[in-house]
């Protein structure tokens, strides 16, 4: 295996990519939010849920991300809508204003708390500003769509709806210099099982548990992974990220997207409190 055997950039979404179910509430009068839809696992979701007929909300602080969003679900002929909202969800005002923002655009049902951030340290030298904002980006802000996303899903006539988490492989064990990153999966996972006690059975909360992406964050990771521990980024990919795993394949953003459709749907309708892993073997083997 080489190097050049790895594609390092993120794949374009295209329409055979994308999985289409049949579902009653997936048309334009549902709504989606979509956090992080500026990019990557984000923006592969939003534009997913746009082909299934959902009216989709995307929030990410990058505007021109969103934009470039919207042209992809145009340019694949979607039959549903999306609307991106510039947001940072560090700011609780911008986050109360997006879920005010989708409840506009119909009656919000779904929710896909996708956005977050990496930072590569070990424990004794992560700066603690940066765990600050990973942690409140990636648990403290999915904690308040879901505070807040909650009550509008309710209001719908039949209380039907989810909130997606996503998760990772690092959601259920450890490796080094990813703590921050580490605690904010396993809380999220806290946070799916205590939406679904408190969801009544029509409301869910799920997460979405994967392996290594190939995204714009995925590719920066192996650099800064590189960096970190004075390895090749060859050796970064081949040892590191695939080693453990028995699908010596990295997962794409639309691989992932499809999960969040599958997840939201009624053939999702026994998926409460619980963690799509979809990880190659990563946590249930080893050698």
């Amino acid at each position: 295996m080489t190097q050049d055997d790895f594609d390092l950039s993120a794949p374009e979404l295209s329409e055979d990519d994308l999985l289409v179910v049949d579902d009653p509430h997936f048309d334009r009068d549902s709504v989606a939010l979509v956090t992080g839809a500026a990019s990557g696992i984000g923006r592969a979701t939003a534009v997913a849920l746009a082909r299934n007929g959902l009216t989709v909300v995307g929030a990410d602080v990058d505007q021109e991300g969103l934009d470039d969003t919207g042209a992809k679900a145009e340019e694949l002929d979607a039959p549903g809508r999306f609307v991106g909202v510039e947001t940072d969800l560090t700011d609780d005002e911008d986050v109360a204003a997006v879920i005010e923002a989708a409840a506009e655009e119909g009656a919000l049902r779904y929710v896909a708390n996708v956005a977050g951030m990496q930072h590569i340290a070990s424990i004794p030298e992560f700066p603690m500003d940066r765990y600050d904002l990973l942690l409140d980006l990636m648990l403290r802000a999915p904690f308040l769509v879901s505070k807040l996303a909650m009550p509008h899903i309710r209001e719908n006539g039949d209380g039907v709806g989810a909130i997606a988490n996503m998760s990772s492989v690092h959601g259920h064990y450890a490796t080094k210099d990813k703590s921050a990153y580490i605690t904010a999966k396993h809380g999220i996972h806290g946070l799916t099982k205590a939406i679904a006690a408190e969801g009544e059975g029509s409301l869910r909360g799920f997460s979405v548990s994967v392996g290594y992406v190939l995204t714009p964050l995925m590719v920066n990771q192996i650099e800064d992974t590189a960096e970190e521990r004075g390895l090749s980024e060859r050796q970064v990919i081949e040892n590191v990220m695939l080693g453990q795993a028995r699908t010596k394949e990295m997962m794409t953003p639309a691989q992932v997207a499809n999960l969040f459709t599958f997840g939201f749907s009624g053939h999702g309708q026994h998926l409460n409190g619980a963690d799509m892993l979809w990880d190659g073997g990563y946590t249930t083997t080893y050698e």
